[in-house]
């Protein structure tokens, strides 16, 4: 009888843990920012989610170059190309459809702010801010089907 509850106990636990981390990946994927010109690849590495800028819409500046990121505050990064930034860093899934400690950078001003990320089935609210989440800004990103 003991065997069996100890085998019960661990299936379960498996299970458990299993569940837990498909509820964690249903963030992954390619998400679309509200005013549709970016595509966001959100991937993950070891027990941690990035985001990169996957597609853009108007992906060459005025001179038909491609674009970069001119706005990064460090000189040595300001040539490297806006397609395949890394914008979101180090999320971890804190349960109930929340990731925390991380951060997203925003290539139009160059700055980095602490995040916060909600998943409710295709929608994503992201949350950037500097200090404590209410200081900050929210918008919501849609999974690109």
């Amino acid at each position: 009888m003991y065997k069996k509850t100890r085998l019960i106990l661990l299936f379960l636990a498996i299970f458990n843990f299993s569940a837990s981390a498909q509820k964690a990946d249903a963030i992954l994927g390619t998400w679309v920012n509200p005013s549709g010109e970016d595509h966001i690849l959100i991937y993950k590495t070891g027990n941690k989610y990035f985001g990169k800028l996957d597609w853009i819409k108007y992906p060459n500046d005025e001179t038909g170059k491609p674009k970069t990121d001119k706005k990064n505050p460090d000189a040595a990064l300001k040539s490297r190309p806006e397609l395949g930034l890394e914008l979101l860093k180090d999320f971890i899934f804190d349960g109930d459809n929340v990731y925390v400690d991380g951060t997203i950078y925003d290539p139009k001003s160059g700055k980095t702010y602490s995040c916060k990320m909600t998943i409710d089935g295709n929608k994503l609210k992201i949350r950037g801010y500097v200090g404590i989440s209410l200081l900050g800004r929210s918008e919501i990103w849609t999974r690109v089907k």
